[in-house]
Order: structure tokens, then sequence, then C-alpha cells
């Protein structure tokens, strides 16, 4: 993630933000510029001054504060934006409990979304894909039915309600056994399963995956229910990201997908700060200079981590200065760096292959 400036009083501001606290402008995201832009209203809608030419409104979902996004105005256009065409049911709105879930559910949708989008990873709609379309489902517990569970299946990703409430996820976390959980964390992770079906499934790298991962035909239901039976592995630190990485070739490749998205995203942001270090220690290896290269589009994933395993151990110092545990509780082996190579040659091959098919589509 980077920084954003207000483009009319040079204010910082920051992704979520729909209006500068400093000279009080509306703004709005343009996700086809990656630009969070100030506004003047006009005939009923907006005008960007650093973009000129075009008209906007606000995602349908901007009335709900869940959105701040913007979409070109246009006679019978869309009314939801790039990230919310996706959302196929969202819970009842009349419920304040609701509500304010649904709009920290959307604050990390976005971000995801925003990592999708720098990666150009294919995004086609459920009306644009049946079989394969992104979809998502925010579902709230029902007294009269079991809890809703957070999950993957054909491009519909479900994420319980629940899990925005603080108090139940770090309960669910504890009880689990888990050193991380968060809501973006479980939107990268799903995530990685619809890349899975998308880029690997029956595609040339399936081969490789494999050699990596292991193989995904080993039956799934049996692999979860081992996992939850006897934990992890002895030694599984030197070969996978966490230890639900275990439990099945295609939970190792979600959780190394969402551990590539967590390292990108926090390595742009360091970026975008100018974050530099130099342990007084004289640790070389903790040294941190100036991110000088745009880390959603360097190819080469050993560039990325040296610089992400200082910033880790900078982050993770911080957040015990503060009584606070470890922002990042994972080591990277060099078995799990090879496997976040993959995963970067894989999401940097993805836009040239949809090109490929689309191409061939048409032929």
């Amino acid at each position: 993630m980077r920084l954003f400036v207000c483009d009319h009083c040079g204010n910082t501001v920051y992704f979520e933000n729909s209006r500068c606290e400093h000279c009080g402008h509306a703004l709005g995201y343009l996700p086809r510029h990656n630009a969070l832009v100030s506004l003047d209203a006009v005939d009923g809608g907006w005008v960007a001054p650093a973009i000129p030419g075009s008209r906007y409104i606000y995602c349908a979902n901007a009335q709900h504060g869940a959105c701040n996004w913007l979409i070109e105005a246009e006679d019978g256009g869309p009314v939801f934006c790039t990230a919310c065409q996706h959302n196929e049911t969202i819970p009842a709105l009349d419920n304040p409990d609701n509500l304010t879930r649904w709009q920290v559910v959307e604050r990390a949708k976005k971000r995801l979304m925003y990592s999708l989008l720098r990666l150009g990873l294919p995004l086609a709609t459920r009306a644009e894909d049946p079989e394969h379309g992104l979809a998502f489902r925010f579902l709230a517990d029902a007294e009269s039915a079991p809890h809703v569970m957070t999950g993957h299946e054909s491009g519909i990703i479900t994420i319980a309600l629940a899990e925005a409430n603080d108090a139940e996820r770090e309960r669910r976390r504890t009880g689990m056994g888990e050193p991380y959980r968060t809501l973006l964390g479980h939107f990268r992770h799903e995530i990685g399963h619809h890349y899975w079906d998308l880029l690997v499934s029956g595609q040339p790298p399936e081969q490789r995956f494999r050699e990596l991962f292991g193989d995904e035909r080993a039956d799934y239901g049996t692999a979860l229910k081992t996992y939850y039976g006897n934990g992890a592995p002895a030694g599984w630190p030197a070969t996978h990201i966490s230890a639900y990485a275990t439990a099945h070739p295609w939970e190792d490749f979600a959780e190394t997908f969402a551990h590539y998205l967590h390292i990108v995203d926090t390595v742009e942001m360091a970026a975008a700060f100018g974050i530099r270090a130099k342990p007084r220690t004289g640790d070389e290896s903790l040294a941190l200079l100036p991110v000088s290269f745009d880390p959603y589009m360097a190819p080469d994933m050993a560039v990325i981590v040296d610089n992400w395993i200082p910033l880790a151990s900078l982050l993770n110092n911080l957040n015990r200065a503060m009584g606070q545990a470890d922002a990042y509780p994972f080591v990277l082996s060099q078995v799990v760096i090879g496997k976040l190579s993959f995963i970067n040659d894989l999401v940097h091959q993805a836009p040239a292959l949809e090109q490929l098919a689309a191409l061939e589509a048409t032929n």
C-alpha cells in the first residue's frame, strides 16, 4: 500500500479517507489511476481537477459508509465500483451491528482489491464467468443455523461477519492456536485458493507446484481430519510458512499466497515512508536501506525478501516495545522463500496469460 496526498492542499491522506481533514475537500479513489483524488461537485456528480475530462459518482455503497471508490458517471452505467461489483451477498443493514461489521469487512476487502489490481490479476465477475468468476458473500450468523464458516469454493469467497468483531476473532485465534488472524489475512488466504484454480490447476505451472507444495490430489477431507487430529508434523517451520500450511498442498499454497501479499504490500508502505534502518548493534543483516523499487512489479522475489526480513524484525521489535505481540510471527526458511518465488513468478505471468487467452478466444 502507498501513501496518498490531497492534490488540493498537499495534506497526507489515507486509502480509506473520503474527506481531507485539512481542507475539507471530498476524496475518492480511482482504481484505474491508483489515485485518491480531491473532488468538486458538479451537475449531481463530481469532477477531479487532478484528472480532468471525466465526471464521477461514488459507488452505491458509499451511502452506507462502506466505500470511497469512484465510477465514471454514465447513463445506464454501473452503480457499484470495481471492488463492490464482486459482492454477491451482504448482511441485512437494518441491524446496526451488521452495518458496523460490514464496514470493517469492506475496508479489508478494498486493501485486497488494491493488491490484485496492482498485480494485474484476472478479476472476472460472476456475470462474466459463471463458473469461476470472483464473488464475495459476507454472512452473519443466524440463531437457527450453524456458525458461518469463512472459506472458498469455485471463486465464491465467504467471510463470516463475526470475524469483524475483535473479541470474537481473538477468541477464534487463541482457540485454534494461531499466531496471526486478521480479516485482511482471511481475504488474502481465500483469494489464494481462487488463483490456484485459475492459474495452476490444469495449467503449465501445475507440475512445478506439485514439486514445491506436494500433490493436491491427496484426499482433502482426510488431510484436514489428520491435521486437526494430530497437528503439524515435527520440524514443519523448515518447509512451511505456518502450521496450517502443512494440512494439504492447497492450504500450503493459499497460506503462502497470503504471505506473499502481506510482504509485498508492507514493503510498498515502507517505501512510501522512506524507511531506513542501521541498527546500532552493527548487525548488517538487519540494516534496511530505503526501498528503491516497486515491490508489486519486482520480478525477483529474493530482492523483496532481502528488504522484508530486516523490516519484519523492525516491526516486531517496535511491537514488543509497545507490549504487543509480534506483527509478523513467522520465519522464512529457504524452502518457503522458494515457494514465495513460485507465486511471484506466477502472478507476474498472469496478465500476459490472460491477454493470450483473450486473443485465442477471439480467433
